[in-house]
């Protein structure tokens, strides 16, 4: 049973260095271990399980504990490194394909709590309102500090219809505790359409900006998005906005292909294992599909990983505008290891750059235009407090009473797409910027690049500027 069992353990990991300092910092070196000490440690490890076994008050179960040294063992390397058990490698095979069951919500290991990277469009989580940056501290009732990742995900998940209960931390906010359905969630990677400037839905001449919204990185999202650009470009859009908030990421290699979808040429990722010269370089493919129309891409701090390779490769290569908040920061890839019995190890194997060479970890992505998202305040009354209708005993207005009337039966309906889209200040400001980049490549083409023409254009600007203070300073009547 011994030798069976240390055979098995440097079959899994024939490097690791047990014992070491898991919290020792990146510039501190590594001491490795020799072939007698790694056997020796080994021994160590069968013994610990022998006399746990062996000696625990209640009876052990045996899969239970070396699936959790196994998982222990990766997750010391990194918060994404871990061991897949056979259902666990069935689950991920599945989600990768577009449907599972659960929550839809992604999450990560942050020092020891359970932390939302971001809910799926459309999901329970994302309904409930689940934020990218919450914080899961119990599920049903029981705190998650002890539970590995995968736990807390098996923990999550269920049967559709039956429901589990979470307690969450906002920032900034006090806990609450919800309660969510499960259901089987299937991923739509892709959602498009037209789009007008909000208050301009009825104006036919109005122009046309393709909205393209990707929540996931699956197998199917890049036919999905080719799909979309050809029905888009079919509509006569200006340009693009695509928004990728809240999108956790997913394959690398759909990633890669999303952004090839928008460049003719140039590089668009590059992965750079331990060795030094481990390094494999991605490059786009002739054919933009968006056929050189702008492109503005937004971001915020629930775009992760793949989300964050489309956003630096149109942005490194000059071809879309970031706009958003700083982007989640995982710039490290993951590959699964199956181990032959339908078990896997889900594996940290390289770090991604930019085209230009940047390392997005712990950092991120940083928008061309920051833009957080913001709510209007109207600053001005609908109804002035002094008009004809202040008076006492002036005549009513029958045809108004009735409106009245007629609006305050509907307050309690559903906002429309339109008015959501109106609330969504990021998206509107990615519209406008849009508009301004068809506006400013017109005048380009029309208008040669010369000192002159752009010292006309600065003056537009500013009596552009100067006419929005007049509008802004001028009489209600304007």
């Amino acid at each position: 049973m011994l030798k069976k069992l240390l055979v098995f353990m440097m079959l899994l990991v024939p490097v690791v260095a047990f014992g070491a300092d898991s919290k020792a910092k990146d510039d501190e070196p590594i001491e490795h271990l020799t072939d007698e000490q790694i056997y020796e440690q080994l021994k160590k490890l069968a013994l610990v399980f022998e006399t746990a076994r062996d000696n625990f008050v209640e009876e052990a179960d045996e899969k239970k504990m070396l699936e959790a040294a196994m998982n222990g063992m990766l997750q010391a390397l990194d918060p994404h490194s871990s061991y897949l058990s056979a259902d666990d490698f069935k689950e991920f095979n599945d989600k990768s394909q577009g449907e599972f069951g659960g929550l839809g919500i992604q999450i990560t290991s942050d020092r020891g709590a359970v932390r939302v990277i971001s809910p799926i469009d459309d999901t329970p989580a994302d309904k409930a309102g689940i934020k990218a940056g919450d914080y899961i501290t119990h599920i049903d009732d029981e705190p998650v500090f002890d539970l590995t990742l995968n736990q807390a995900t098996k923990k999550m998940k269920g049967r559709p219809g039956t429901k589990v209960k979470l307690t969450i931390i906002s920032e900034g906010e006090e806990p609450r505790t919800i309660t969510l359905k499960r259901a089987i969630i299937k991923v739509d990677s892709v959602k498009f359409e037209e789009k007008t400037m909000a208050g301009m839905e009825d104006d036919e001449d109005a122009d046309k900006i393709g909205y393209i919204r990707i929540s996931d990185f699956g197998a199917t999202t890049s036919k999905e998005l080719s799909k979309a650009l050809e029905k888009l470009e079919k509509k006569d859009v200006i340009g693009y906005v695509v928004d990728v908030r809240n999108n956790p990421g997913g394959y690398l290699t759909a990633a890669i292909d999303v952004a090839d979808a928008f460049l003719d040429a140039g590089e668009i990722v590059s992965t750079r294992g331990r060795d030094s010269a481990d390094i494999e370089r991605s490059f786009a493919t002739p054919g933009d599909l968006a056929n050189g129309k702008p492109v503005v891409v937004l971001i915020n701090h629930g775009s992760a990983s793949a989300s964050e390779i489309v956003a630096g490769a149109l942005q490194d290569n000059g071809r879309a505008l970031v706009m958003g908040s700083q982007s989640f920061g995982k710039g490290s890839v993951q590959q699964q290891k199956p181990l032959g019995d339908g078990t896997a190890i889900h594996i940290t194997i390289a770090r991604y750059y930019t085209p230009s060479g940047r390392s997005i970890q712990n950092e991120g992505i940083t928008p061309d235009i920051e833009v957080l998202q913001s709510k209007i305040e109207v600053l001005e009354r609908r109804e002035s407090l002094y008009s004809e209708a202040s008076f006492k005993n002036a005549l009513k207005n029958e045809e108004a009473e009735k409106k009245k009337k007629d609006k305050s039966d509907d307050d309690d309906t559903e906002l429309t797409d339109e008015e959501k889209d109106a609330l969504d200040y990021q998206l509107q400001r990615a519209m406008d910027m849009v508009r301004a980049m068809v506006k400013l490549q017109a005048y380009a083409d029309l208008v040669p690049a010369t000192p002159d023409s752009i010292a006309a254009l600065d003056a537009e600007s500013l009596d552009d500027d100067a006419q929005d203070t007049d509008a802004d300073t001028g009489d209600e009547k304007k």
